[in-house]
């Protein structure tokens, strides 16, 4: 099993891995989850898929068991910026805009993970295995890129599995019902692990 982080920069070393990861993310959001999301080629995106950001892969053998996205809270394309603070602003129907307790940062060591799964079809009896790479290696890449805290938008369930892989992370924003599941902004903060 390998962890690793994409960005435009390097993904011409990584073969079909970025384009498989965007066919794994239209698996599990598009056929999975039923969400009505931009496709193309097999593959899902949005308006956050730029430059700008950075994809976790875990992967074996050319399948991608699970993906993260990392989006800088600074980033700007167009009228949009980041998930989180552009759901707020009531750029997007799909997503509350009261789903902060305070304004949505923009800074430069504050970054947003979004798109966040694991594959439907990983076996269960490593799920937990799938889980921890993925967290591990978007701390690692999240650090590396400057971040002190990440936000994330992440099913509710998040307390029972955050001090398991190591996060000290609390709410950041009510619990709200999208498209069936409890999400919760998430704050995830680094700067303990920053040594």
């Amino acid at each position: 099993m390998q962890t690793t982080t994409l960005s435009f920069a390097n993904i011409h070393n990584h073969g079909e891995l970025f384009a498989n990861l965007f066919r794994a993310r239209r698996a599990s959001f598009i056929v999975q989850n039923k969400w009505n999301l931009p496709e193309a080629l097999g593959m899902e995106y949005d308006q956050y898929d730029t430059p700008a950001s950075r994809w976790v892969a875990v992967h074996q053998f050319g399948q991608v068991m699970a993906g993260i996205r990392l989006t800088p809270t600074t980033a700007r394309c167009g009228v949009y910026s980041y998930m989180i603070r552009d759901a707020q602003k009531g750029l997007l129907d799909s997503i509350p805009h009261d789903l902060l307790y305070e304004a949505a940062p923009v800074d430069p060591n504050i970054w947003e993970s979004s798109r966040v799964f694991v594959a439907h079809d990983t076996p269960q009896n490593i799920r937990r295995v799938v889980h921890a790479h993925l967290i591990t290696e978007m701390t690692k890449a999240a650090r590396e890129l400057g971040a002190v805290r990440v936000l994330g938008l992440i099913p509710a369930s998040w307390p029972r599995w955050a001090r398991r892989c190591g996060l000290e992370a609390e709410a950041a924003g009510r619990v709200m019902e999208i498209d069936g599941i409890r999400n919760q902004v998430v704050s995830i903060n680094l700067a303990e692990k920053m040594h």
